[in-house]
């Protein structure tokens, strides 16, 4: 086994750290406060690939692997944890479109999504279906040439600014095998956006309530067929938990990097942090922390690369371990700033409110815990080691 990256993959690393230190670490507390969606900088991370990162080439992305975007995101996240965020959530939307979409919709929607200069948001989570995503009520009724949308979705990052909406609806019986998946254009008549929720993190990107009224969806934005579609947000949330894992630990890397800095510069009794025993050993347990949390990460990210059997128990692992992980690190890193800590002066308080949503969003923590129990308890299950 080889743990070390390749040349691309430094090189990508080293190119998204520096769009990360000059675009966005500079105005993140500003986005935070002011609650500002910043497209421009995001058209930007597009001019760099960074919002078609592992959507096929075909359809104008960048065709990288999932461990090649783990290495783009980790160094985005340590800039602004919220607008990376909304960027691997544009990833996935765009490499459904790319992956499922037919070429009519491929050709209409890939070349800008691909390029940052039109957005999309991924719509699975209804009010009364979260964990229970199978329960969804959203339908979509064949009429012709068109498909009715009725029902409405909550939690959608940048709805009521994003261009294109991937939207699981109903098309047939109840349970997953009933759930179709479409490509819907943001603007048609009969979809609605609640207000922008006010939330304790994720500031930099709006969230909305989007209803659907007799809205008349083509038969080609449908993405695969019918029936697909339950499949289809499955494949995208393996990715997705790998993303998010990520944005956990590329933000708890920086509050770890900011901290250890922080010890050395702050005196108490007449000497540095840095010479106190006790946050010695706080460090240290972070940092071992994280290292295991990115490994982990890196490991699922190579068992989804390779189509291994068991990616999805693998990518709830490492979802559930890292958010976890990446939050407790960033929780420390605060007690280690003391009072400036809890300030709005220093980022800390940031990176622990960014942070915690991370454990119950892609799938809840105790979800992914299911999932796992499930694969381990399943009749003639073998190791997954």
């Amino acid at each position: 086994m080889d743990f070390n990256l390749t040349e691309d993959q430094v090189a990508f690393a080293d190119a998204a750290r520096a769009f990360s230190e000059q675009e966005l670490a500079p105005a993140a507390g500003e986005w935070d406060l002011k609650q500002i969606f910043p497209k421009d900088v995001i058209k930007k991370a597009g001019e760099l690939g960074f919002c078609g990162i592992y959507t096929p080439e075909s359809a104008g992305g960048m065709g990288l692997s999932r461990l090649d975007a783990h290495v783009i995101f980790e160094q985005l996240a340590m800039g602004c944890t919220s607008t990376t965020a909304f960027i691997t959530i544009h990833n996935m939307a765009t490499w459904m479109i790319g992956e499922f979409g037919n070429s009519e919709t491929i050709e209409r929607w890939c070349p800008s999504l691909v390029m940052g200069e039109q957005l999309a948001s991924y719509c699975l989570t209804e009010p009364n279906a979260g964990s229970d995503a199978a329960s969804l009520k959203t339908s979509a009724r064949r009429d012709g040439d068109h498909y009715i949308l009725n029902g409405s979705k909550c939690f959608i990052s940048g709805a009521g600014d994003t261009d294109v909406l991937v939207v699981m609806a109903r098309t047939g019986a109840e349970g997953p095998k009933g759930i179709s998946a479409f490509a819907v254009d943001a603007t048609l008549e009969g979809i609605s956006y609640g207000r922008k929720e006010d939330k304790m993190g994720w500031n930099s990107q709006p969230t909305r309530m989007i209803t659907f009224d007799d809205v008349r969806v083509p038969v080609s934005a449908r993405l695969g067929e019918e029936g697909d579609g339950f499949k289809i947000a499955m494949k995208g949330l393996d990715g997705g938990r790998i993303n998010i894992a990520t944005c956990s630990v590329g933000t708890a890397q920086q509050a770890l990097d900011s901290a250890t800095a922080y010890m050395q510069e702050r005196k108490q009794f007449g000497k540095q942090l840095a010479q106190f025993q006790g946050l010695q050993f706080k460090l240290a347990d972070m940092a071992t922390e994280l290292v295991a949390a990115r490994q982990m990460i890196r490991l699922a990210a190579f068992k989804l690369d390779n189509n291994d059997p068991d990616k999805t128990t693998y990518c709830a692992m490492a979802k559930r371990f890292a958010t976890d992980v990446g939050f407790q690190v960033c929780d420390a890193a605060l007690q280690i700033y003391g009072g400036n800590g809890y300030i709005k002066e220093y980022p800390m308080e940031r990176h622990v409110r960014d942070t915690r949503v991370h454990q119950i969003l892609e799938g809840t923590n105790e979800i992914m815990r299911v999932i796992i129990a499930r694969r381990l308890l399943s009749e003639g299950a073998s190791s997954i080691i």
